[in-house]
């Protein structure tokens, strides 16, 4: 499997409008078994995005799903700016679907 977890911080004021983007046609990402976005709760206007993967194949061809470059197009000047960014491993856990 293949995870990400990043964070973002949007323009003031504009984190539930990103959020509501981002949260759109989720479930029609092919490969995808897990894709968590959560307010930080200290922080106003930033994101945490928790995605896990079948493989890193499918995210990079995730990135080219209409649905989802028409989201990044649309997300983008919401952003003010990407903070860190880990990939992970993920070995299962609670609610996450076994890779097939």
């Amino acid at each position: 499997m293949y995870g990400l977890i990043g964070k973002a911080t949007c323009v003031a004021g504009k984190r539930d409008e990103f959020i509501a983007i981002l949260l759109q046609d989720v479930g029609a990402m092919p490969g995808c078994l897990s894709y968590v976005v959560a307010r930080d709760p200290k922080e106003p206007d930033a994101i945490w995005i928790t995605e896990v993967w079948d493989s890193k194949e499918s995210h990079s061809a995730s990135l080219q799903l209409p649905a989802v470059r028409q989201a990044i197009a649309k997300g983008r000047p919401l952003i003010a700016n990407f903070g860190a960014q880990t990939v992970t491993e993920p070995v299962g856990g609670f609610g996450l679907a076994k890779a097939r």
